[in-house]
């Protein structure tokens, strides 16, 4: 044995000797006196002692990284199941539901620690989730199988309602105000229907342009904001009259939405154009760009309204982007493909 490892074991033995000695003086303080020697000697697990655990779903690996929002750093890599691109938190925020759409099945995180609490088996093929505004239906979009599943919630339970056919590909939903009618976008039909809730039935379907996929309601309720991944605008839809009234510019790839929680701007990510715009929601005009590399996807944002965590589809990373000035001020490494992001500590999403 080299002098190297005799070395290390003894100095080993050194320090297992002192820190027994030392958890014998504060045991005897009681609990806190545990407490202490836990955190001293790293037995508190790392993400108890994280305020703010950043969730990023990384679909191309099938794991979550867990960034900590202090330091912009990963706690650690969760495995999950296959394709994990959507999240959303439950109504009373003690879960975390993270989609995992070739795995069939909705993981159930503790949205502060990023823990998987439970598991909800054949839930098939869940590529995007949400809840109505009332918290009485929930949606899992099933982007292969050209349909979606509509579940009635209880608060704590979910029960098929339907399983209703759409023409092809649904990918993201907005909901009306009042929870009587789901609006999905379908990528492979150029098309978004109107769903009726409390029917389960298809209202209506009109065309869009091509490759529709994020979609948001404008807070007063009137349109839908389309994000037209195979071009360069974000299509406004009066959902009542069934028609587009407008096209705003924005930028190549437009694709998804996060609203600032002003209750009138919101940010469009341009995956193509590596862009983030921002709309005014009133005027309905673009208002600012924000240059992101690497294929901006899907975005957060904390709650003070200062920074905007973006997941960049293309290069394996997170940007945290600093509001004020519209520039990128860290990348973080992640895994393959990351796509949907949540931290707790989020803004309101109006």
């Amino acid at each position: 044995m080299s002098s190297h490892f005799v070395n290390n074991g003894a100095a080993a033995a050194r320090a297992a000797s002192r820190l027994h000695d030392f958890g014998r003086r504060v045991a005897c303080a009681g609990p806190a006196g545990l407490l202490m020697l836990a955190a001293c000697t790293g037995m508190l697990a790392p993400h108890l002692a994280q305020a703010n655990v950043v969730v990023v779903l990384n679909s191309g690996d099938a794991t979550i990284s867990l960034l900590d929002q202090a330091t912009y750093t990963e706690i650690r890599s969760v495995p999950v199941g296959k394709e994990p691109h959507h999240l959303m938190a439950t109504p009373d925020n003690k879960s975390l539901i993270v989609a995992s759409a070739t795995g069939n099945e909705l993981i159930f995180l503790d949205p502060k620690t990023g823990d998987i609490q439970r598991r909800i088996k054949d839930i098939i093929d869940p590529y995007q989730i949400g809840f109505s505004p009332d918290q009485k239906w929930f949606i899992a979009n099933a982007l292969r199988l050209d349909r979606i599943d509509i579940y009635r919630y209880d608060g704590t339970d979910l029960k098929l309602a339907k399983r209703l056919p759409l023409p092809k590909m649904p990918s993201h939903m907005a909901f009306s105000a009042d929870s009587t009618t789901a609006f999905i976008t379908q990528q492979g039909s150029n098309e978004i229907s109107a769903v009726d809730l409390a029917t389960q039935t298809v209202k209506w379907t009109i065309p869009v342009g091509n490759l529709p996929a994020g979609i948001a309601m404008t807070p007063d309720d009137k349109y839908l904001l389309v994000g037209i991944m195979g071009s360069d605008y974000v299509e406004v839809i009066d959902w009542r009259a069934r028609k587009t009234v407008k096209k705003i510019k924005a930028g190549e790839g437009a694709h998804n939405f996060r609203s600032l929680g002003d209750k009138r701007r919101t940010f469009v990510s341009n995956r193509i154009a590596n862009t983030i715009n921002i709309i005014d929601q009133q005027t309905l005009e673009n208002i600012g760009t924000i240059k992101v590399p690497g294929g901006p996807d899907c975005m957060e944002l904390t709650e003070d309204g200062k920074t905007l965590w973006v997941t960049l589809r293309w290069i394996k990373k997170v940007a945290v982007i600093d509001i004020a000035s519209r520039k990128v001020i860290k990348l973080i490494p992640v895994g393959r493909s990351p796509h949907g992001v949540y931290f707790i500590n989020n803004a309101a999403r109006l």
